[in-house]
């Protein structure tokens, strides 16, 4: 196994391995959802977020498209790991081994360790080292702050395999701080209005609590009572996130003028009618396409997303240096296009199984 200190080369073109090492393909492949999914370790025996049960599976974070039932052995953070606990129970894996951040670990012939993905709590990316051969999977990530996870970590590699879900350069997300500041600017102007807000239950949720709160929020949030288990598991796990109460102990006048979260798909059904005049409202990078803030009947569009956006797709790939880059899932093909036209090895691996969520 290569030394993790070992300076990799930067940028694209003639600073591939050696001869000497391994290619990256000869060792990491994708693999077919019948035997599995995901991506294939050969040399270690495993894979990595496999879309079927498997023998021996490490996963990159605990979102459903990518943290799935049944596997016999599951390696992860323990974040990660705490967060299968709580939505699959005894389906969580068989066997759990938590490995935290920075750790190395062999797993068959191959050197695995866990970095920060900044994607959500526990998420991570996997860094693969076999016979001086380093590979990097990503995972799901984003590059600005989030008060409720570690930061992503470039780490320099010979391929590097990232997700594109908005691989797009109409993809531009604006500054959180400003989308929070519609939030509370439209709290001002409709004070007898309940403001309830669409938010994926793992991470959208806790994060937009935690910019609420950093722009100096500091009034009760209402919680749908599907969301406060996973608010549970981010406060166990010493994330502050201030004063929750759940909507449903509350009257329609306590919902005056307030913040409350919800599931996307609760706003529509009947729990939603307890809301004085709502302003519906939906934090997710998808509201920068206006047909889709127009379809779900959104009247206050946030575009806050937990996936880079086009601009830290391309500024990762320049961080990273890596000379192969391998696009999983999104919008790969305008991001092989660009990394093409830079000199990058770059090709889309095409995965199946991994949605784009309402993030």
């Amino acid at each position: 196994m290569a030394d993790p200190s070992t300076p990799r080369p930067e940028g694209p073109g003639p600073a591939s391995p050696p001869p000497a090492y391994p290619r990256p393909e000869s060792w990491v492949r994708p693999c077919p959802p019948e035997q599995g999914g995901g991506l294939w370790v050969e040399p270690g025996g495993f894979h990595i977020d496999p879309v079927r049960a498997v023998e021996r599976a490490v996963v990159t974070h605990g979102h459903s498209d990518h943290a799935r039932p049944g596997h016999a052995r599951v390696l992860a953070t323990p974040g990660t790991l705490a967060i299968m606990r709580a939505r699959l129970g005894e389906q969580a894996g068989a066997v759990q081994q938590p490995l935290p951040y920075g750790e190395p670990l062999r797993v068959g012939e191959v050197g695995v360790r866990l970095v920060p993905a900044g994607h959500v709590l526990g998420s991570a990316q996997i860094v693969l080292e076999w016979r001086g051969s380093r590979v990097v999977v990503s995972g799901d990530y984003k590059r600005r702050p989030d008060p409720t996870c570690l930061p992503f970590e470039p780490v320099p590699c010979d391929a590097f395999v990232t997700e594109a879900t908005f691989g797009l350069p109409v993809f531009r997300h604006p500054p959180d701080a400003d989308e929070v500041g519609k939030l509370l600017h439209s709290l001002t102007l409709f004070p007898e209005r309940a403001h309830v807000v669409g938010v994926y239950a793992l991470g959208k949720c806790q994060r937009l609590i935690a910019l609420l709160r950093r722009a100096g929020y500091d009034r009760p949030v209402w919680l749908h009572g599907a969301l406060i288990p996973m608010c549970e598991l981010y406060r166990a796990h010493g994330v502050d996130l201030g004063d929750l109460r759940p909507a449903t102990a509350a009257t329609r006048e306590d919902l005056r003028g307030q913040v409350v979260l919800s599931p996307p798909s609760a706003i529509q059904d009947k729990w939603s009618r307890r809301l004085p005049d709502p302003v519906v409202a939906y934090a997710s990078g998808w509201m920068r396409v206006r047909q889709r803030a127009r379809q779900r009947g959104v009247e206050l569009p946030l575009v806050i997303s937990d996936h880079a956006d086009w601009d830290e797709l391309t500024a990762t790939i320049r961080d990273v240096g890596a000379p192969e880059l391998w696009v999983t899932h999104g919008r790969e093909e305008a991001l092989v296009h660009w990394a093409s036209g830079q000199g990058y090895r770059a090709r889309a691996l095409a995965l199946i199984g991994f949605e784009d969520e309402d993030v």
